[in-house]
């Protein structure tokens, strides 16, 4: 059964001078896993998590954008690495009439938000199928994110005494 409204509502659908931020295609880029001892773990369970985010933009065409989120966990245990996990989860995103400030905010808060559930699923098979307890990452606020990111960039006005 498809869902149909009336008029339509789909981004062919929109006035030409419509704002679209539209997904097209969601992928897993690369991925690697590290485990140099296996799931041997010397002791109790109580590995100390590293996670990385970074976000990276690759313009393909005037209206469409490759989007990757790269995901890295390492786990180490009385210093020693006991797994390290990278995935680089991408989508090709449509984005059309956004002001550049626009576009900046879209590909740093929602189109990681939109990829981060499936990066974060990768790294858990991965990190499953190593052999060790299962593995959520937190959800991410890439909002928050952001905002702290443009407050460091940004530069701070003059105090005056």
């Amino acid at each position: 059964m498809v869902n149909e409204t009336p008029g339509g509502t789909g981004a062919n659908d929109l006035p030409a001078d419509a704002p679209v931020l539209a997904l097209q295609t969601v992928y897993l880029k690369d991925c690697s896993y590290e485990a140099p001892n296996g799931p041997r773990v010397d002791g109790t369970w109580n590995p100390q998590v590293n996670l990385d985010l970074q976000t990276g933009v690759t313009l393909l065409s005037p209206e469409l954008r490759e989007v990757v989120l790269t995901v890295t966990v390492s786990a180490k245990q009385n210093d020693v690495t006991v797994f390290l996990v990278e995935v680089k989860q991408a989508g090709l995103f449509l984005i059309r009439n956004l002001g550049e400030a626009d576009v900046k905010r879209a590909v740093s808060t929602v189109c990681p938000g939109v990829l981060f559930p499936y990066a974060r699923s990768a790294v858990s098979q991965l990190v499953s199928q190593g052999g060790f307890p299962q593995f959520l990452l937190p959800p991410v606020n890439f909002e928050a994110l952001y905002a702290g990111s443009q407050g460091q960039s940004q530069p701070q006005p003059a105090q005056t005494n």
